[in-house]
């Protein structure tokens, strides 16, 4: 039986920042590009997958879309990123590549026959004047992740923003959003703004009163449209969830909503249950379900972001339910308790005195992490979970329980101790392994499961001397 997990896509893929949208009866993912150990944000080309709508355990990748060369305006110096990207389909029946050039501030556009074909320059979004947008003089507003919508009615919009109340890189360039995200109409060129620009939701400079407080737009502008109302949905101050705001028209006054996602589940728990870092994405009506894409953190740092998604709960009245980070994701339920799974798909992650919020490299010290071998790559994918040491916990959410006897652990490092599995946070006891290891390669340790049948998630927890690559488990 074919299974997804979460990563969906390949372990070497680092593409954070992902915007799903539904063509011709496939969900492609653009994002951004990250590289594995890279020192910066999004430092490889544009590439993107699809998957068909009934079948989201099946993604194929569909090649490189676009490369940083690729702009007209390119310069080694000023173009070393390509951030957040988002698509539309125009009213001409192309395909229009909406990219942010990180380091100018400024939004380019590119267009396909295709949904992920090869992207040819097209242009960068400008004003009616032809001034490009962010560059009309020095106190023009900094240009971020642009999201890009269209309407029922052929009408494409355009939403962008950054909005840091504390100083920030970025504001040693160009002012940053102080009112909100914005908004704006394009014409029929798909790269000429309509002026006014409309402000959308609130920043921590024009939050207070408003109910946004405390989730305050900071990023990653995303606009949908489900059943007569609008959704935006950005990364809030908070930067480790999404939330978003609803309103009656795409430029209209949107009210704050509440969390989509934490990469955390901050909001679900007491604690954070997985290291947190920035997100970014969206939401999708795929196949008769919604479901909100993010991403999550790895390498101890915030440069290896790699996609994710829920299933999520629209409620009677258009709001929708937070969503759990799971290990099934995309599946359309629970992981069958059978046979064997890569320790990366672990949705829970933390060390015995919890997690960090991961921005430049974090020390190795106590903490646990998901990482690869080697370098960047596109193929041979063989991630695993970094220094497993005394304290340290993983959770898988869900297994399904049938007549399961045993459970096998592969490690490889030098330890001594024993790994108690639960079959909650603070559940019963399942199985306790007892671990003596001392190999560079991966050695099996395995012990009876006491597991009643059902969907329960499995926490992991090593107590002892020494620490180990968490590999594999196996029913």
């Amino acid at each position: 039986m074919s299974q997804v997990f979460n990563p969906y896509l390949p372990s070497y893929e680092y593409i954070p920042d992902g915007e799903p949208h539904v063509f011709d009866g496939r969900v492609y993912i653009y994002g951004s590009h990250d590289k594995f150990n890279g020192k910066f944000f999004c430092m490889n080309d544009y590439i993107s997958y699809s998957a068909p709508v009934d079948d989201l355990t099946n993604w194929r990748y569909e090649g490189v879309i676009w490369r940083k060369a690729d702009d007209m305006r390119y310069t080694p110096l000023l173009l070393k990123q390509l951030y957040a990207p988002d698509v539309v389909k125009g009213k001409d029946g192309r395909y229009y590549l909406y990219y942010f050039k990180g380091s100018q501030g400024v939004i380019g556009v590119a267009v396909c026959d295709t949904p992920a074909g090869k992207y040819e320059y097209y242009g960068h979004v400008r004003y009616p004047d032809g001034t490009i947008l962010g560059r009309k003089h020095e106190k023009d507003i900094w240009q971020f992740d642009p999201g890009v919508f269209r309407d029922d009615d052929g009408k494409i919009y355009l939403y962008t923003g950054f909005g840091p109340k504390a100083p920030n890189p970025f504001t040693k360039f160009r002012a940053v959003n102080r009112h909100g995200a914005m908004g704006a109409e394009l014409e029929d060129d798909m790269l000429t703004i309509k002026l006014p620009y409309h402000y959308i939701a609130k920043t921590q400079h024009s939050s207070k009163g408003t109910g946004y407080e405390g989730h305050e737009f900071f990023e990653a502008s995303s606009m949908r449209k489900f059943n007569g109302k609008y959704y935006f949905i950005y990364s809030s101050v908070l930067g480790h969830e999404l939330c978003y705001a609803m309103g009656d028209s795409p430029l209209g006054e949107f009210k704050y909503g509440g969390t989509l996602v934490s990469i955390g589940d901050v909001g679900l728990s007491d604690k954070p249950l997985n290291y947190l870092g920035n997100t970014h994405g969206s939401v999708e009506f795929i196949n008769g379900k919604y479901y909100v894409f993010y991403h999550r953190q790895t390498n101890r740092h915030c440069h290896s972001r790699q996609a994710c998604a829920e299933e999520i709960t629209m409620n009677e009245d258009g709001t929708f339910n937070q969503a759990e980070i799971t290990s099934c994701g995309l599946n359309g339920g629970p992981l069958t308790a059978s046979g064997k799974y890569e320790a990366r798909i672990a949705c829970n992650l933390f060390s015995k005195e919890g997690v960090k919020f991961y921005t430049a490299k974090i020390p190795e010290g106590i903490h646990p992490y998901f990482t690869q071998s080697g370098e960047d790559r596109e193929e041979n994918g063989d991630q695993y979970i970094a220094n497993f040491n005394d304290g340290a916990t993983c959770g898988f959410k869900y297994f399904d329980f049938k007549d399961n006897k045993s459970i096998k652990v592969y490690i490889r490092g030098k330890a001594d101790g024993t790994i108690t599995v639960k079959d909650a946070l603070d559940g019963n006891t399942v199985s306790t392994i007892s671990v003596n290891l001392d190999s560079p390669d991966y050695q099996a340790f395995e012990s009876t499961l006491d597991i009643e049948n059902g969907v329960k998630p499995l926490y992991f927890t090593f107590n002892g001397t020494g620490k180990f690559d968490f590999g594999y488990i196996e029913f």
